[in-house]
């Protein structure tokens, strides 16, 4: 089946259905799979996001092949992007006790709105990259998902700009639609008081499954600490979030 997904996701490369390709750091050669484990994992995730349903499967690997090319996600990796602007954005800190990565991404940590957002095709490319990053610190072997922690503090309403919503929508769509299966656990902390109240009310539209990993955390270290505590040792947490690891700021 492989050799027709990457002959329909390719069609203009005559070799297509038998060239190897490269993501998330698996090499999928369509013509023996089966040589590298890491390979059943990595297509799994399709299936399990779909329900086990091989037809849909099919589709969203077909969609998220095109989708990689078009969008140039090598490329995006290789782009190097303004420290000053996206340096305090997002953060890898810690394991939690299954050895799944802890990401962080701070959306108030550079109140320049029209730096961060100004660009929305630069911000999803840093934020694609960032993602893949991530990503990268997976073996797909023991370990194949992250936990996320996406800390608000500093957001207001004002926050929320025509570029910066737009930029929102996009990552998320991104997120959905290209990659499966990733997140183990999501925690929203230090949520201002509109954005629990969009939560909320959006809550009786999320799948049950997605519910299942997501948390809304009050704000303040001890708070916090307690319920990333659940999930991970303190010396796994920044001293910020009510752990005693001391690096996440340096």
């Amino acid at each position: 089946m492989l050799p027709t997904i990457f002959a329909e996701a390719f069609p203009d490369r005559a070799d297509a259905g038998t060239t190897a390709i490269t993501m998330w750091g698996v090499q999928i050669d369509p013509t023996h799979p089966n040589t590298d484990a890491r390979v059943s994992v990595a297509l799994m995730k399709f299936l399990r996001a779909r329900n086990l349903n091989p037809s849909e499967a099919k589709d969203m690997l077909i969609s998220t092949l095109r989708w990689r090319e078009s969008f140039g996600v090598d490329a995006a990796l290789r782009e190097e992007y303004p420290e000053k602007v996206f340096g305090g954005l997002g953060r890898v800190y810690g394991k939690d006790r299954q050895g799944r990565p802890i990401t962080y991404n701070l959306y108030g940590a550079n109140k320049d709105l029209d730096a961060v957002f100004g660009d929305v095709q630069r911000f999803l490319r840093w934020r694609v990259a960032f993602m893949e990053q991530s990503i990268a610190l997976l073996d797909f072997e023991t370990v194949d998902q992250m936990v996320q922690v996406h800390d608000y503090d500093g957001v207001s309403f004002s926050s929320r700009t025509p570029s910066s919503k737009r930029a929102a929508e996009e990552a998320s769509s991104i997120f959905q639609g290209h990659y499966p299966e990733f997140l183990a656990r999501k925690f929203f902390i230090n949520v201002p008081t509109f954005l629990t109240w969009i939560f909320w009310l959006f809550k009786p539209l999320l799948a049950s499954a997605t519910l299942a990993k997501m948390s809304v955390v009050g704000t303040g270290s001890r708070a916090i600490g307690v319920a990333l505590g659940e999930i991970a040792e303190r010396d796994e947490l920044p001293v910020r979030y009510g752990g005693t690891g001391e690096g996440f700021d340096v």
